[in-house]
């Protein structure tokens, strides 16, 4: 019989390198996850493998390391930086007798602590359900057998299919419920359309700035802070600037490894995304790791169906980097990146500049306002000549025509 331990709060992260790179920005980005969720770092264990161990992902060796861990830091807790399958987590939780939490189920655990809207819990609980749906098979071993004896025999459901069924008929339930809040959506964009407003949408790597970043534009008052998956809920607010009607919309948070349940249940809304006329694509230029940072967003937005929306990327914390802010465009002329802070407003008027450009190229040519952000060489402004960003601006970035 096993039945799986009780959860705590005093955590041991592990992280191992498999060959990803950038291990320190990882395990640091693992450690804000673990705070975010409530969790108390006590100890890290790190490691090197080629590939993963089958039965317990980390190898026999490393988890008696853990183990040792777990007894030196007094912690009931193991969080891995990694997707775990049933059976690894089973297993290493069999091993060291403790709760062992994956990375797809602390960002789970986060979500479900921070939506406040109807439609945002319905999303977390289909996550969460989806979930768990792997994890029912031999998790409960004392469940999958009815009890014999006389008067006991007969056919009957065992607890484990009951726990099937009624997960699988939740579900259901669930989808319809957002099949429902989707066609009220989809009802308010035909009015948006109708209205000849230009549709502008807030993507990024969480923690990049973007709730800061709508706030400044706005003056929305949206809960913004130092933290990962700060909102979830996507906020939406009219913007004039210059001529020009947009609403511009704040949206949950990106990051590697997304559970892909999440970004299944979380479809509806993100759709939003793919019927925007334009993203601002929103990076953390303080950040070492931002080309993968980059990279995970393209990849989340080529799942939803917003890979071919025109973007400009933001490059935000400016103030963190002593660069200067500005403006550069490609051999289009169409501006490609902005460099600003949200945070002390440096950079914002020609944010305003670029997103009154942009409106004008829709409404007056019907032609996208902005190219993807790898499609083209920088160039300076027509008639101009663009400051020079320095090399601490532009380290690790790389453009198609300098290849």
């Amino acid at each position: 019989m096993f039945e799986r331990p009780a959860s705590g709060e005093r955590a041991v992260v592990v992280q191992l390198d498999l060959g990803q790179g950038v291990i320190a920005e990882r395990l640091a980005e693992l450690e804000l996850l673990a705070a975010s969720a409530g969790a108390t770092v006590e100890g890290v264990v790190q490691g090197r493998r080629a590939t993963p161990d089958p039965a317990f992902f980390a190898g026999r060796g490393k988890v008696e390391e853990i183990a040792d861990a777990l007894r030196a830091c007094n912690a009931d807790l193991v969080i891995f930086n990694h997707a775990l399958s049933p059976a690894q987590q089973r297993n290493l939780e069999k091993s060291l007798e403790c709760r062992v939490v994956d990375r797809s189920a602390l960002i789970l655990d986060i979500f479900a602590q921070r939506a406040r809207s109807h439609e945002g819990k319905l999303q977390v609980e289909l996550a969460q359900l989806s979930h768990l749906s792997t994890r029912l098979v031999r998790g409960w071993t004392h469940l999958e057998r009815q009890k014999g004896g006389i008067g006991l025999r007969g056919p009957g459901e065992t607890q484990l299919e009951t726990d099937r069924r009624l997960l699988g008929d939740r579900v259901k339930l669930l989808k319809s419920r957002l099949v429902r809040l989707e066609k009220q959506r989809r009802t308010r964009r035909r009015a948006r359309d109708r209205r000849d407003v230009l549709s502008v949408s807030l993507v990024g790597y969480t923690n990049a700035g973007k709730s800061t970043l709508f706030n400044a534009l706005t003056k929305a008052g949206a809960y913004a802070a130092d933290q990962l998956f700060a909102t979830l809920d996507t906020t939406s607010r009219r913007l004039f600037v210059g001529g020009a009607n947009i609403v511009i919309s704040d949206t949950v948070g990106f990051i590697r490894d997304l559970p892909h349940a999440l970004v299944a249940a979380f479809h509806a809304t993100l759709e939003e995304t793919a019927h925007a006329d334009l993203l601002l694509h929103v990076v953390d230029a303080a950040s070492e790791d931002r080309e993968a940072q980059i990279a995970a967003v393209n990849t989340v937005l080529d799942e939803i169906g917003a890979a071919d929306v025109p973007q400009i990327q933001i490059w935000n914390k400016i103030d963190l980097t002593r660069a200067k802010a500005t403006m550069l465009r490609n051999d289009c002329a169409r501006i490609e990146r902005v460099f600003l802070s949200a945070r002390t407003g440096d950079g914002l008027g020609l944010l305003r500049a670029a997103l009154d450009e942009a409106a004008q190229a829709v409404s007056a040519r019907g032609v996208a306002p902005a190219v993807p952000a790898d499609a083209g060489a920088i160039m300076p402004e027509a008639g101009s000549r663009a400051p020079d960003p320095g090399p601490h601006m532009l380290a690790g970035a790389t453009f198609p025509c300098d290849k």
